[in-house]
């Protein structure tokens, strides 16, 4: 790789509780060797964030020696405790507080964090998206501080897509906030949940974003192996390569499209759809 090229990771949905370890042992083995200018982790590093989900978590994190920025997810908030969703939802990731939604500044390059995982919000699926106009803001601002000449890397948990009808949109206020980031600088919005890579291009009324997602490292499997994104940035270009255990070829791991229901399957060792060909409604998630 030439001196000049950025290397990052982008990581999304590990979901410790039902982690892969081969596939954690491997993308730490390649962490090391590789050593990656930064990695970017995009939410869900639990199932259902319990405290023992998370201790495991972090500790995988800490050992990790390279600046790491991680996205709060909704599998990340307290599912069961109510109390301390709302009042201390990020008690149990303070092993890690100083790596939550951080900023990352590389050479021509930042990575800046957009809030989409929520306490609560006015209809029944939680664990969709929501982008706040504060948390708009906040990454906006950051974004417009950035010094001349420098792109941003957004990173989120879930795509920012309004997909459905208003109420069943996967991600409310996605559109509002791919509108904003297409008149900023932005290489490109990172992201997870939907357990498939994908590398899309959305159109806004102020002009393109890309998208780019990537697969899970859980045995939450959908249509394809567990795996991770490796980005290079030469200056001018953007590349993403789908890195995973099976060699099943970049444009094989990536989906068309982000899908509307994004559920993964199933029970353990129920048969999961072949590469790339998703189902239009998966089965109900036990």
């Amino acid at each position: 790789m030439a001196a000049d090229t950025t290397l990052l990771f982008h990581l999304s949905d590990i979901h410790f509780g039902l982690e892969d370890n081969r596939a954690l042992d491997w993308v730490k083995q390649e962490i090391a060797e590789q050593r990656p200018d930064a990695v970017a982790i995009t939410g869900d590093l639990t199932m259902r964030a319990r405290t023992r989900e998370f201790d495991a978590a972090c500790h995988w994190i800490k050992s990790l020696d390279v600046p790491v920025t991680v996205e709060v997810g909704n599998h990340d908030l307290p599912y069961f405790n109510l109390s301390e969703r709302f009042f201390q939802p990020y008690r149990r990731i303070r092993g890690i507080a100083d790596r939550i939604e951080r900023e990352i500044d590389l050479p021509g390059l930042a990575i800046v964090p957009l809030k989409t995982a929520v306490r609560a919000q006015p209809r029944l699926n939680w664990s969709k998206g929501w982008v706040s106009r504060r948390a708009l803001r906040k990454c906006l601002a950051a974004i417009d501080a950035l010094p001349k000449g420098v792109q941003a890397l957004v990173t989120c948990h879930h795509p920012l897509r309004e997909v459905g009808t208003a109420g069943t949109a996967l991600t409310r206020g996605g559109s509002r906030a791919l509108a904003e980031l297409a008149r900023r600088p932005v290489l490109a919005v990172l992201s997870g949940h939907v357990h498939d890579a994908f590398d899309i291009v959305e159109d806004t009324p102020r002009g393109p974003v890309r998208m780019i997602g990537a697969g899970t490292l859980s045995k939450r499997t959908r249509s394809t192996p567990p795996s991770f994104n490796e980005l290079t940035w030469d200056g001018t270009t953007l590349h993403v390569r789908v890195r995973n255990l099976e060699d099943v070829r970049t444009r094989d791991m990536q989906i068309d499209d982000v899908p509307e229901d994004a559920k993964p399957p199933r029970e353990p060792g129920e048969p999961v759809a072949p590469v790339r060909q998703i189902p239009r409604t998966d089965p109900p998630v036990h």
